[in-house]
């Protein structure tokens, strides 16, 4: 009897450790079949709205690319260092479900590069998602693509907002219809979590 008891539990054991096994990926790999262009600024991006944010992505299973206006790594405010897959102007669309735009000091510098918002605007017309955060919402703003759609950020940015004829939320997250937009840092997480649930409709 001892002997059967001991080898039940061995069983239990490996059993359990299969199940655990198999669901695991089933629960966390929603976007497998997803791929997402996170862009930064190539000096000073917000670290925790990128290291955050990229988390919630790659946990569901997303591809993630890394692009900048310039250079071959990005180094953000708190010293993360990201090395750059490509260029804003070397981005083919086609190769990507979602684009994030991240914010920080970086950004505030470059918000006017016309290359960012083009690439927002080619994003627009090709109906993919567009996400943006911290500043980063102003690019969409700039480009033309947030008239009449409600849309929140950076308190500094929101006069940029309006300007381009966004409905200013100030919520934390604010998503109309294919355009999600988070406030700051402490929003990364839930932006994240939101990009996950709108591309896991699709």
């Amino acid at each position: 009897m001892k002997y059967l008891f001991i080898i039940l539990s061995l069983l239990l054991i490996t059993s359990c450790a299969v199940k655990q096994n198999t669901e695991q990926p089933d629960k966390n790999m929603g976007l497998t079949d997803k791929r997402i262009l996170m862009v930064v600024s190539p000096i000073d991006f917000q670290d925790k709205e990128y290291n955050d944010s990229r988390e919630i992505l790659e946990g569901a299973g997303a591809l993630i690319k890394v692009a900048s206006i310039q250079g071959e790594v990005a180094k953000g405010a708190s010293g993360t260092e990201v090395s750059l897959d490509l260029t804003v102007s070397e981005v083919n669309i086609d190769d990507f479900d979602a684009v994030v735009f991240i914010g920080g000091g970086g950004m505030v510098e470059i918000i006017d590069d016309e290359s960012l918002q083009v690439l927002a605007k080619k994003f627009y017309n090709a109906d993919k998602l567009i996400t943006a955060i911290c500043v980063a919402p102003a690019i969409l703003a700039k480009a033309g693509i947030l008239e009449g759609k409600q849309a929140t950020s950076w308190d500094g940015a929101k006069e940029d907002l309006r300007i381009g004829g966004a409905i200013y939320t100030g919520d934390v997250v604010t998503q109309d219809k294919k355009i999600i937009t988070g406030n700051g840092p402490m929003a990364a997480k839930e932006f994240g979590e939101k990009i996950v649930e709108v591309l896991s409709r699709k």
